[in-house]
């Protein structure tokens, strides 16, 4: 059969749109418009798995009746019998609509129904001679108008503002995305069960703060009008899961919403959603594993596999993860620069002035060799790669190494050259605590808006003991990127941050 196509551009859309404004002020005078009384019992995808297989004499021998609802997408007008087909978040099936069956008045409705329009249909179960699975209807009503034509490209919009703006309208057309955040969705669940079935407890943490913690981020204020205070929508739940293993919760994790007021790139958007955990008696050594082992799980029940592609290039997460210091990836990546060069601060300096980046007079060697690792390294590493070691003056809440004071026990995971997950083992001497938050404190009195804050209550409540614990952080919407082949962090958020219109 051919298909009829979506209203095309040549149209105007303000004549489509008043076009079906008269047909839905037709359809309010008959005193059946929006029905709310149709029973759906089955739907495309599990029709086609129950009845694909079976032969057109076994169908129409079995005579079963069902009942499906969703957005007629394709719809071909013919004498005495119609084709359609609907689609509903399952897939799509096919109707058989002919006047004998439904009825002259019902069916001379039908023909003036539009794409886009929602329908509820009562059949039973048929091929046709080309053998594609439909639903003979019997019965079939209109449930809800659509007022607006699908887009002229309805497999898909090539506007790709407008697929963020309208996302209602992409999840129509597009079966990618409808794809995509439905395995979103699947993805948290499995993550959360991981965590689960390893006897962590979920718990909520606030969103409001007093005092912004947890990371360097410039927060986003609001004002409570009942207690006249400032409050920080949360960037890191971080300090207030600590504080739950201070009071004996000592596995614990919350998937978060967090809010971080910084520019939009295919990485980054104000609101965005992270896993943090922390585990006491535990370390970075063994909350690599752990995370490694969660990213390898996540893969399979999103993937069934753990090498696939993503942008055109392989990726292998069967293999161990690379664990490299920060130096030392960037001599394995830029050979030129010597490990002697990479320790002295007058040739990183000299080195960043030559990439144009802008370096704090008072940085030292540990802030210069992240800058340059930043510049020159972290995009490279496509297989996954744990950057350990981080220097202490970057790293305000880690544990630092008792080998060497100048770096703590932390790690960065990165695939495809990005950040996917951020973890260490946790300061939990409130003493040295406080001495990094009173660095931070001085810093963002020079003018670093990402500087944290001193908390004090936090410091006291280290102060009752916290035992030895490893803590990270995976970034989600990242995580769902990779399992589905996503370029922008936006193509995974629902609805994305944007300017106005």
């Amino acid at each position: 059969m051919t298909e009829q196509t979506p209203d095309t551009p040549l149209q105007d859309e303000n004549h489509i749109i008043a076009e079906r404004r008269a047909k839905l002020a037709k359809w309010r005078e008959s005193g059946r418009a929006y029905p709310n009384d149709f029973v759906r019992e089955n739907t495309a995808a599990k029709l086609d798995e129950i009845y694909g297989e079976k032969t057109r004499e076994a169908l129409e021998e079995e005579n079963i009746e069902v009942s499906v609802a969703g957005r007629m997408m394709l719809k071909r007008v013919m004498g005495k019998a119609s084709f359609a087909t609907v689609q509903d978040l399952s897939g799509r099936i096919q109707l058989f609509v002919t006047r004998d069956s439904v009825g002259e008045e019902i069916y001379a409705e039908f023909k003036h129904w539009d794409l886009g329009d929602i329908v509820g249909v009562v059949g039973t179960m048929m091929k046709t001679k080309t053998g594609e699975l439909s639903v003979h209807a019997s019965q079939i009503r209109l449930l809800a108008k659509s007022l607006r034509p699908l887009p002229e490209k309805f497999h898909g919009l090539s506007d790709v503002e407008q697929k963020y703006r309208q996302r209602y309208l992409d999840l129509i057309t597009n079966d990618q995305t409808r794809f995509t955040f439905v395995a979103r969705s699947r993805l948290i669940g499995s993550i959360r069960h991981y965590m689960t079935d390893h006897d962590f407890l979920e718990v909520e943490t606030p969103m409001m703060h007093p005092i912004p913690g947890g990371a360097s981020a410039k927060p986003f204020v609001t004002h409570h009008n009942a207690l006249d205070m400032e409050l920080f929508l949360r960037i890191a739940p971080e300090l207030y899961l600590k504080r739950l293993v201070v009071g004996g919760f000592e596995k614990v994790f919350e998937i978060n919403r967090n809010f971080r007021n910084e520019g939009l790139s295919p990485r980054h958007n104000p609101e965005f959603t992270m896993m943090e955990f922390y585990e006491a008696y535990s370390n970075y050594t063994s909350l690599m594993d752990f995370t490694e082992g969660l990213i390898r799980h996540a893969a399979r029940e999103a993937l069934g596999c753990e090498t696939f592609e993503y942008q055109g290039r392989t990726l292998d997460l069967s293999r161990p993860f690379h664990r490299l210091t920060m130096v030392e990836a960037i001599h394995q990546h830029h050979p030129g620069f010597s490990i002697a060069q990479l320790t002295d601060a007058i040739w990183l300096r000299q080195k960043l002035a030559d990439f144009r980046v802008t370096v704090s007079p008072t940085a030292g060697v540990g802030t210069l060799q992240m800058q340059l690792f930043e510049e020159t390294t972290e995009a490279e590493l496509w297989e996954p790669t744990y950057i350990i070691d981080y220097p202490t003056e970057v790293s305000p809440l880690a544990r630092r190494s008792d080998a060497n004071p100048d770096v703590t026990e932390r790690f960065e995971l990165f695939i495809v050259g990005r950040e996917i997950a951020n973890g260490f083992s946790e300061l939990n001497d409130p003493e040295d605590q406080a001495a990094r938050f009173l660095e931070q404190s001085k810093a963002k009195e020079a003018g670093d808006e990402e500087a944290m804050f001193f908390d004090a209550d936090y410091i006291r409540a280290l102060e009752y003991g916290l035992p030895p614990t490893g803590g990270c952080g995976i970034g989600i919407d990242r995580l769902i990127m990779l399992l589905t082949d996503s370029p922008a962090i936006r193509d995974v958020i629902l609805f994305p941050q944007m300017r106005k219109e």
